[in-house]
Protein backbone atom coordinates (compact mmCIF):
# COMPACT_ATOMS: atom_id res chain seq x y z
CA UNK A 1 0.00 0.00 0.00
CA UNK A 2 1.26 3.71 -0.45
CA UNK A 3 0.22 6.46 1.32
CA UNK A 4 0.42 10.12 -0.36
CA UNK A 5 1.65 12.28 1.81
CA UNK A 6 2.74 15.96 2.42
CA UNK A 7 5.13 18.09 4.82
CA UNK A 8 3.53 21.40 5.53
CA UNK A 9 3.41 23.41 8.79
CA UNK A 10 1.38 22.74 11.42
CA UNK A 11 -1.53 24.74 11.98
CA UNK A 12 -3.59 25.20 15.29
CA UNK A 13 -6.40 23.54 13.82
CA UNK A 14 -4.49 20.33 12.99
CA UNK A 15 -4.45 20.01 17.09
CA UNK A 16 -7.78 18.17 17.23
CA UNK A 17 -6.44 15.23 14.85
CA UNK A 18 -2.98 15.00 16.96
CA UNK A 19 -4.79 13.31 20.06
CA UNK A 20 -2.27 10.15 19.11
CA UNK A 21 0.90 11.98 19.68
CA UNK A 22 0.17 13.02 23.42
CA UNK A 23 -2.29 13.96 26.11
CA UNK A 24 -4.33 17.24 26.47
CA UNK A 25 -1.24 18.68 28.14
CA UNK A 26 0.93 17.87 25.74
CA UNK A 27 -0.99 19.21 22.64
CA UNK A 28 -1.32 22.77 25.07
CA UNK A 29 2.57 22.40 24.96
CA UNK A 30 2.54 22.27 21.22
CA UNK A 31 -0.21 24.92 20.63
CA UNK A 32 2.11 27.31 22.48
CA UNK A 33 5.20 26.13 20.42
CA UNK A 34 2.95 27.46 17.17
CA UNK A 35 2.80 30.54 18.63
CA UNK A 36 6.51 30.51 19.00
CA UNK A 37 6.30 29.50 15.15
CA UNK A 38 4.47 32.44 14.42
CA UNK A 39 7.29 34.51 15.87
CA UNK A 40 9.73 32.59 13.67
CA UNK A 41 11.43 31.18 17.09
CA UNK A 42 10.71 27.51 15.64
CA UNK A 43 9.41 25.51 12.75
CA UNK A 44 6.52 23.18 14.09
CA UNK A 45 6.11 20.23 10.53
CA UNK A 46 3.05 17.61 9.86
CA UNK A 47 3.65 14.83 7.35
CA UNK A 48 -0.16 15.34 5.93
CA UNK A 49 -1.97 12.52 4.11
CA UNK A 50 -4.01 13.81 0.98
CA UNK A 51 -6.64 14.38 3.25
CA UNK A 52 -4.47 16.51 5.14
CA UNK A 53 -4.54 14.99 8.49
CA UNK A 54 -1.56 14.82 10.26
CA UNK A 55 0.57 11.31 10.64
CA UNK A 56 3.53 12.32 11.83
CA UNK A 57 5.29 15.98 13.50
CA UNK A 58 7.99 17.40 14.98
CA UNK A 59 9.29 20.79 15.53
CA UNK A 60 12.66 22.15 15.28
CA UNK A 61 14.27 25.30 17.77
CA UNK A 62 16.24 28.34 16.64
CA UNK A 63 17.17 29.35 19.91
CA UNK A 64 18.63 26.37 22.15
CA UNK A 65 21.84 25.84 20.17
CA UNK A 66 24.32 28.65 18.70
CA UNK A 67 24.32 28.16 14.41
CA UNK A 68 21.92 24.79 14.81
CA UNK A 69 18.51 24.03 14.55
CA UNK A 70 17.36 21.46 17.30
CA UNK A 71 14.70 18.80 16.27
CA UNK A 72 12.34 17.87 19.24
CA UNK A 73 9.15 15.96 19.69
CA UNK A 74 8.95 14.30 16.76
CA UNK A 75 6.27 12.20 16.53
CA UNK A 76 4.85 9.29 13.99
CA UNK A 77 1.15 7.83 14.31
CA UNK A 78 2.44 4.17 15.90
CA UNK A 79 -0.20 2.39 12.93
CA UNK A 80 2.54 4.28 10.73
CA UNK A 81 5.76 3.61 12.29
CA UNK A 82 8.43 1.93 9.91
CA UNK A 83 6.93 3.32 6.73
CA UNK A 84 9.38 6.37 5.62
CA UNK A 85 7.62 9.13 7.57
CA UNK A 86 10.48 9.47 10.09
CA UNK A 87 12.28 10.13 7.79
CA UNK A 88 10.40 12.25 5.94
CA UNK A 89 9.89 14.53 8.74
CA UNK A 90 13.62 14.46 9.66
CA UNK A 91 15.00 15.26 6.11
CA UNK A 92 12.37 18.23 6.15
CA UNK A 93 13.96 19.59 8.82
CA UNK A 94 17.04 19.30 7.83
CA UNK A 95 16.28 21.65 4.88
CA UNK A 96 14.29 24.09 7.19
CA UNK A 97 17.84 24.58 9.35
CA UNK A 98 19.96 24.61 5.94
CA UNK A 99 17.72 27.03 4.44
CA UNK A 100 17.95 29.43 7.45
CA UNK A 101 21.70 29.16 6.64
CA UNK A 102 22.45 26.67 10.07
CA UNK A 103 24.59 24.01 9.15
CA UNK A 104 24.35 21.44 12.33
CA UNK A 105 21.15 19.94 14.22
CA UNK A 106 20.84 18.60 16.47
CA UNK A 107 18.21 16.42 18.63
CA UNK A 108 18.37 14.27 21.96
CA UNK A 109 16.36 10.77 22.33
CA UNK A 110 15.72 8.67 25.51
CA UNK A 111 18.46 5.72 25.80
CA UNK A 112 15.44 3.91 26.40
CA UNK A 113 13.88 4.39 22.91
CA UNK A 114 16.72 2.46 20.94
CA UNK A 115 14.32 2.56 17.92
CA UNK A 116 14.31 5.99 17.55
CA UNK A 117 18.27 6.31 18.33
CA UNK A 118 19.03 3.75 15.60
CA UNK A 119 16.90 5.71 13.10
CA UNK A 120 18.49 8.80 13.77
CA UNK A 121 22.30 6.83 13.88
CA UNK A 122 21.11 5.50 10.17
CA UNK A 123 20.10 9.36 9.02
CA UNK A 124 23.62 10.33 9.84
CA UNK A 125 23.36 11.86 13.24
CA UNK A 126 26.45 11.48 15.57
CA UNK A 127 26.43 10.57 19.37
CA UNK A 128 28.27 13.42 21.74
CA UNK A 129 27.21 13.00 25.33
CA UNK A 130 24.34 12.26 27.41
CA UNK A 131 22.34 14.95 29.49
CA UNK A 132 19.11 14.49 31.92
CA UNK A 133 15.50 15.57 30.60
CA UNK A 134 12.24 15.64 32.40
CA UNK A 135 8.50 17.26 31.79
CA UNK A 136 5.52 16.84 32.91
CA UNK A 137 2.74 13.84 31.84
CA UNK A 138 -0.60 13.74 31.82
CA UNK A 139 -2.11 10.56 33.28
CA UNK A 140 -5.38 9.05 31.90
CA UNK A 141 -7.49 10.49 35.18
CA UNK A 142 -5.48 14.16 34.75
CA UNK A 143 -3.37 13.62 37.25
CA UNK A 144 0.23 15.28 36.13
CA UNK A 145 3.64 13.31 36.97
CA UNK A 146 6.99 14.73 36.15
CA UNK A 147 8.73 12.26 34.03
CA UNK A 148 12.10 11.91 34.12
CA UNK A 149 14.62 10.36 32.35
CA UNK A 150 18.67 10.47 30.45
CA UNK A 151 19.04 11.33 26.74
CA UNK A 152 21.78 10.90 24.26
CA UNK A 153 22.62 13.83 22.52
CA UNK A 154 23.01 13.60 18.77
CA UNK A 155 24.14 16.34 16.00
CA UNK A 156 24.56 15.89 12.25
CA UNK A 157 26.34 18.46 10.23
CA UNK A 158 24.33 19.35 7.12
Amino acid sequence: MTLAVRVRDLRPGDLPACAWSGSALHLRHVEGELARAARGEVDYLAVCTAADLPVAIGGIDYQVSEGAGTLWQLAVLPALQSCGLGTLLVRTAERRIRDRGLRRAELAVEEDNPRARALYERLGYIPYGRAPDAWDEEGPDGSIRRHETVCVLLRKPL
